[in-house]
């Protein structure tokens, strides 16, 4: 006789393996502790195998709950796109959301596909912008809801993940050896004022390699081996690296990566781009985790 998973245990189970931990998937999922653990409990039994190994101090999936992981992803995208489909209530429309250039990768495109299955009839109309731009249209009322990378939370903002900046360049390069250090500057980034602070508080003389406008430009000098920059930590495009640990830069500050929502946008959809973003950024603070899918 057929067997049946079950979803709501499986979602648990996500949750668990993204969020690091029981307690932050209970308030997640807005459960308590003994009953996500009651789950993933049940869900072991179901299956007869154990999917999470207690003996970690972190947790950690088995090889079988990486395996469970993939499916239960699967399955719980076309039971969200089914149910969206068979209760479409009629949202539909356009919803602006801004996100700097540096966070777009690797989270935002998941979360479009999925925001996307779950409102087939509403377009996010994305700008990629500098946060202070971004959030000076946010405040004009130009934008839904946005996304920035900065050291501070204002009012009403809600962090979804802090990640260190780091000092990055060319796979394989020798720019970061060179004094002055070649830099790679963005007139719109806001990175860029705090990696020279740095530079001159350490007494590290720099010179400016790109003054422009673009995050491009920068990327392209540096992945010619031309100069390095600062970026937040598991957002390095592909071809750039982190610099050694024993290149002699000054440490950078951790950043933050806030969302912040408009509060005319209808509720259901605000909460639920909100619950999409979490869980897309939750798993950009695990690389481990989106190494393993």
């Amino acid at each position: 006789m057929p067997r049946n998973l079950d979803l709501t245990a499986l979602r648990s189970f996500i949750a668990v393996a993204d969020l690091g931990g029981v307690t932050k998937a209970a308030g997640h999922l807005h459960l308590t502790q003994s009953a996500v653990s009651m789950q993933l409990k049940r869900l072991e039994e179901s299956l007869n195998v154990p999917l999470i190994d207690r003996s970690a101090r972190n947790v950690q999936l088995t090889a079988t709950g990486e395996q469970l992981l993939s499916y239960a992803r699967r399955m719980l995208v076309l039971n969200d796109e089914a149910i969206s489909r068979m209760t479409d209530d009629g949202y539909e429309g356009e919803i602006v959301l801004g996100v700097p250039h540096d966070i777009l990768y690797p989270a935002i495109p998941p979360f479009l596909a999925a925001f996307a299955q779950r409102y087939p009839r509403l377009r996010v109309r994305l700008l990629s912008l500098p946060t202070r731009a971004l959030k000076q249209m946010f405040a004009r009322g130009e934008c839904d809801a946005i996304l920035t990378t900065e050291e501070t939370l204002d009012e009403r903002g809600e962090t979804l993940l802090s990640l260190p900046l780091v000092w990055a360049g060319a796979a394989g390069g020798v720019a970061h050896r060179a004094r002055p250090v070649p830099f790679a500057f963005c007139r719109n980034c806001i990175f860029s004022p705090i990696a020279r602070a740095a530079l001159d508080k350490a007494g590290i003389d720099w010179v400016s390699v790109v003054d422009a406008a673009s995050d491009r430009a920068s990327e392209v000098a540096v992945m010619a081996d031309l100069a390095i920059y600062v970026i937040l930590d598991q957002t390095l495009p592909q071809g750039v690296r982190k610099v050694p640990a024993n290149a002699g830069l000054p440490d950078l500050p951790m950043q933050k990566i806030n969302l912040y929502r408009s509060t005319a946008m209808q509720p259901e959809v605000s909460d639920a781009m909100a619950t999409l973003l979490r869980d897309n950024y939750a798993r950009l603070g695990q690389p481990e985790r989106l190494a393993a899918e």
